[in-house]
């Protein structure tokens, strides 16, 4: 289906006072009905108008205002989490001066106080999103939401806090957006800014042009049937419908105007006449192009790999069918990646087996090392999980056109009743090949600091790009990782409005198996020793990954919020040396 923008939706939104009177301006007046043409048939739709609500914050009945403490009970650096009677804020004490927000983050929930507070900005304790203290603002990621900011005030050596209830209930704030003017004028066959690829970085680029005033057409297109949802979670929280993990809901993309094409399939794009060609033959020219088309994944090349109950999991509905195909039977998983182990994970508790075959001796050797993949192999283990390591599958047996056993090299038969395939990924950049975009030798799109690729107006974002990481002397690298591809998409959009901004985030990602989280920022690639605090038999470590003299990456396990610290670290562009941390 086509999302298509109507002209007045409103979503509550906390605003700070500065920006409510570009919230009150009313963006466009009656617009006609539109008629799209797919695959040769015209369809109409027409452009909803909706009357506009008034501004919920300017109802007094919904503020609130109580002293939460004495001037001296913080100290400079200081936060705490403080009680208005109808829902809690987050109390900072920065400078000599006091700031409020939301106390939980936007993205799942974690509470900040117990993140990490420095320069100006408090960092997320789970997944290392940053909020300006003095805005609420979101600096980095993950998530899309920022935090309220409320009023705060000193009366006889008390502090006072001001805040909206709602504000204080829903604990986060959409920043305020521009919409599309004169949606009726447009050519249907041509839009200002084309996004291939819905995912994080096509969302973030998407929300960042509205938000920095931007009013022309934005038309996202993806193979997909869904609008964007939380792709971590496929294989995280398998069962969850595509409604409960979305992004946005629907009515968010109509009211600013992101139209949103799904199971439309990019097979080129013509650089010189700016123009990309759909697989069904529809054209579409654009005027700014961000590619944002993630990976494929790699499949098996052994005999019986198109059997049925063969997944590689990349829709909510594989991950669905997993779960239900995988309930009291025989799972082999085949790949100790991130997506195999914590597939592996979640299915210990409902399959009746869970094999995992890989190629290498320890699970995660080359990303957390031999000593942590071990302790984590441990922790399956003692969870039912049969690992199968050193060899590969030569083979998957059917009965009855259904799948029934997977033959391994070293001669193992197991028992399959559903088989998930989790063996890396290649980047989905096999349509630009003719393209004139610069493509490496392993298929990533190669772009600059400022996500430029080496065609003027295109850009590209996410896990189908190697980019220049400042924290690694600029050196191209491929991030794979949820945060990694909203900061993308975020400098995209600010450079295709053309702000000269150049990315400079630390790298930051999380696995989740068995109610336990491993954390991991830096980027460890080529680490030659590991130094290790804590007890790895107890699952309470940090584990400090080194390149000669210098800590290029931390993962953690209990030990929170040791990574959003060293994050904070690398981020001011300062170096840990390995005797800082041995």
């Amino acid at each position: 289906f086509w999302v298509v923008p109507a002209v007045e939706v409103k979503i509550e939104v906390v605003i700070p006072e500065k920006e409510r009177s570009k919230e009150e301006m009313s963006p466009n007046g009656k617009a006609s009905p539109l008629i799209y043409k797919v695959n040769g048939t015209a369809r109409h739709y027409h452009l909803e108008e909706h009357p506009i609500a008034s501004n919920p914050y300017h109802n007094l009945k919904d503020m609130v205002e109580a002293s939460v403490c004495h001037v001296k009970d913080l100290e400079n650096g200081q936060m705490r989490e403080v009680d208005l009677g109808c829902g809690k804020a987050l109390l900072i004490k920065e400078s000599g001066e006091f700031h409020a927000v939301g106390h939980k983050c936007p993205h799942y929930g974690a509470p900040l106080v117990k993140g990490v507070l420095s320069k100006g900005r408090v960092r997320c304790p789970w997944h290392g999103a940053c909020f300006n203290i003095s805005t609420g603002d979101i600096e980095d990621f993950p998530g899309l939401d920022s935090l309220p900011r409320f009023q705060v005030k000193i009366e006889k050596e008390k502090v006072y806090i001001r805040a909206s209830k709602q504000a204080l209930q829903t604990q986060r704030r959409t920043k305020m957006m521009a919409k599309c003017i004169s949606l009726s004028n447009y050519n249907l066959s041509s839009t200002n800014v084309l996004i291939i690829g819905a995912g994080a970085a096509g969302l973030v680029c998407a929300e960042t042009l509205r938000q920095e005033g931007f009013s022309d057409r934005i038309v996202m297109c993806t193979m997909d049937r869904h609008l964007p949802y939380d792709r971590p979670k496929l294989s995280k929280s398998m069962d969850s419908h595509p409604e409960q993990i979305a992004l946005r809901p629907k009515e968010f993309f109509c009211t600013y105007d992101i139209e949103v094409l799904t199971e439309m399939q990019v097979a080129a794009v013509d650089i010189k006449s700016k123009i990309a060609v759909f697989k069904d033959g529809f054209k579409m020219e654009y005027n700014k192009l961000l590619i944002a088309t993630g990976n494929t994944p790699k499949t098996l090349s052994c005999k019986g790999k198109e059997m049925e109950n063969v997944f590689n999991i990349r829709t909510p509905e594989d991950a669905s069918r997993v779960v239900k195909l995988a309930t009291s039977k025989n799972v082999v998983i085949v790949g100790a990646s991130f997506l195999g182990m914590e597939v592996a994970a979640y299915l210990a508790e409902r399959a009746h087996s869970v094999s995992l075959v890989e190629l290498e001796h320890v699970p995660f050797k080359k990303f957390f090392g031999e000593r942590v993949g071990r302790a984590v192999m441990k922790m399956f283990e003692n969870n039912r999980v049969k690992f199968y390591m050193q060899t590969e599958v030569s083979e998957l047996r059917e009965q009855e056109g259904k799948l029934k056993e997977v033959v391994l090299k070293s001669g193992k038969v197991l028992r399959a009743d559903v088989c998930v395939v989790g063996v890396g990924a290649v980047p989905a950049t096999g349509f630009l090949k003719q393209s004139g975009i610069n493509i490496d030798s392993k298929g990533f799109i190669v772009v600059n600091k400022m996500m430029q690729t080496n065609i003027p107006g295109v850009f590209a974002a996410g896990d189908a790009v190697t980019f220049p990481l400042a924290l690694r002397n600029n050196k191209k690298v491929n991030v794979p990782h949820w945060q990694m591809a909203h900061m993308h998409g975020r400098i995209a959009a600010l450079n295709m409005l053309a702000h000269g901004t150049e990315i400079s985030t630390v790298p930051y990602l999380w696995t989740a198996m068995f109610g336990k989280s491993i954390r991991y920022a830096g980027h460890g690639e080529g680490f030659d020793d590991v130094v290790i605090q804590g007890d790895l038999d107890e699952l309470k470590f940090v584990a400090f990954y080194t390149k000669s003299d210098e800590v290029v990456a931390v993962a953690s396990m209990n030990y929170d919020p040791i990574v959003s610290k060293v994050a904070e670290v690398l981020a001011a562009g300062r170096t840990i040396r390995k005797r800082d941390v041995e």
